[in-house]
């Protein structure tokens, strides 16, 4: 359920108009790699983070934007009693039905796009030195690779990610293991990388990295 972004929606067009103003941060890693983490730290240090895994969130949340149409286009069994999303219900469904997945899409992702590129412009005239998108799905979806100036992966092993997710999500390894096959390979994250965040130490290994990063993307 995390966001894509087709070839030809408006927010692309959005933030096209902003290259050259400011420098367009893609941030993206396999899930529990730590991308979070990465971009609170960017965050603290001055950059302006969009998350679109955190809007997905938020449209899907008691009184998001999405409620009303994931309800009428799923059932009302899909919401739970404080009216938001129920996650896991609904990860089983996408996962098992391609066309179920294309209707969530189709009611998320122009939400999450219209949020995406409000933030975006706001962050840009706010003077934040650079602007970090953080899209689990960045480099599946196509569009994002030719928007973003600089491409930074988290990355840390894949028994690592598993591990974290399960104890973060309360998934089962069968779960994860479901959500890693439809993420493309961490090979293929790896060879389009501008920058690579190992994140597999402590916390102060990670801020370490994190202040190199930042202080490399200030001289984009």
């Amino acid at each position: 359920m995390a966001s894509t972004h087709s070839n030809s929606d408006p927010t692309q067009a959005d933030l096209k108009a902003l290259k050259g103003q400011i420098p367009l941060i893609g941030l993206t890693g396999g899930i529990g790699s730590g991308k979070t983490a990465v971009s609170d730290l960017l965050g603290k240090l001055g950059a302006g983070i969009i998350d679109t895994d955190l809007i997905s969130h938020q449209i899907t949340a008691p009184g998001g934007k999405a409620i009303p149409l994931i309800a009428k286009a799923f059932g009302a069994d899909f919401i739970d009693p404080q009216g938001a999303l129920i996650r896991p219900k609904m990860r089983t469904v996408v996962f098992e039905d391609p066309r179920a997945r294309k209707v969530l899409e189709q009611i998320t992702h122009p939400l999450i796009q219209e949020e995406t590129s409000k933030q975006a412009l706001k962050l840009a005239k706010s003077g934040v030195p650079y602007l970090v998108f953080v899209v689990p799905l960045l480099i599946e979806s196509g569009s994002w690779i030719q928007l973003v100036d600089y491409l930074v992966v988290v990355d840390c092993p894949e028994e690592t990610q598993i591990e974290r997710v399960m104890h973060r999500n309360n998934m089962t390894r069968s779960e994860v293991a479901n959500v890693l096959k439809a993420q493309t390979s961490r090979h293929a994250r790896l060879a389009a990388a501008n920058a690579i965040i190992e994140n597999q130490g402590s916390l102060d290994e990670l801020k370490s990295e994190v202040l190199n990063l930042h202080q490399q993307l200030l001289k984009i």
